[in-house]
């Protein structure tokens, strides 16, 4: 029925069509609205909303007064108070990332718009000194932000050159800036800026080498904190196998105990020895009276 009313207005109007192909992007955690057209509701027909992301395909539209809902992720349709229709996603986050494709039809015309959709993540930052014999490192580090941090040194009294290594993992980015120093270098001044377009200032750190620390190197710091974690656990599961192994046996020892029976003394059958006395003093008294008879 919604299409051969379209087609009706197709053949009646003098028709338009509207393609737009644009990129958008917004910062995690934010509320976004997407917009296709300036047509009011009473304007238009249908919206259909298109949505390929990482995870699903999945539309959400509206018609005749009815909106259809196949994403089940929380975004919806809404009007503005001009009676525009949006799309609004709350909370933007990674999983909300992909193509959205929008087609609205009005009376008159129709509009296609495609957008692609990024996110900003800010970077996790830190910074450090390694200090090693003759020679300092200093490390500045912005970690899993999208898209990637820029990061400047500010010290005047190194000549060389930092060395900047940057590395993508499932759509984030790390960069690492290493600064080569002399042991002399005084770290007071030394300082690493960071920018990112999540942030509407640059970060500063200060990295700084402890006294008496022959390493601040932040995989060390990881491998210290695992090993420990590491030696925690086995030191748990050892007395937990002794107290078990403890248990077990002061279990079998009363096991033992209940199983072996008392022994008591043997006593001598009074019934089976009298019957062989009395013959034998029978036999006596029988010889007894033969003696006499010779004698």
């Amino acid at each position: 029925m919604m299409w051969i009313y379209v087609m009706i207005m197709f053949l009646s109007e003098a028709w338009t069509q509207k393609s737009v192909l644009r990129n958008e992007t917004f910062k995690l955690g934010s509320d976004v609205n997407l917009t296709c057209s300036s047509k009011t509701w009473n304007e238009t027909l249908f919206v259909i909303w298109t949505l390929k992301l990482k995870s699903k395909e999945c539309k959400i539209s509206f018609s005749d007064g009815r909106s259809q809902d196949h994403c089940m992720d929380g975004k919806s349709l809404r009007n503005t108070s001009n009676a525009q229709s949006y799309l609004h996603i709350k909370n933007f986050s990674t999983d909300d990332v992909g193509l959205y494709e929008c087609e609205s039809v009005y009376r008159g015309g129709n509009e296609n718009h495609k957008i692609t959709v990024a996110i900003t993540v800010p970077p996790y930052i830190y910074a450090w000194v390694e200090c090693k014999e003759n020679k300092m490192v200093a490390v500045c580090k912005a970690e899993k932000g999208n898209p990637a941090a820029n990061i400047s040194w500010s010290h005047t009294g190194s000549s060389m050159l930092p060395d900047t290594r940057q590395l993508a993992s499932e759509g984030f980015y790390t960069v690492e800036s290493r600064l080569e120093l002399s042991k002399d270098t005084d770290t007071k001044n030394l300082s690493c800026a960071i920018r990112h377009p999540y942030w509407n200032e640059e970060r500063i750190l200060s990295p700084q080498c402890s006294a008496g620390q022959i390493s601040t190197d932040y995989n060390a710091y990881l491998h210290w904190l695992h090993t420990s974690v590491a030696v925690v656990i086995i030191m748990f599961l050892a007395a937990i196998s002794f107290f078990a192994q403890k248990k077990l046996r002061l279990l079998r020892k009363c096991q033992q105990q209940d199983i072996s029976p008392s022994k008591s003394p043997q006593t001598e059958d009074v019934e089976d020895v009298e019957p062989y006395a009395s013959y034998v003093q029978r036999v006596n008294s029988i010889y007894n009276t033969s003696s006499d008879m010779f004698t």
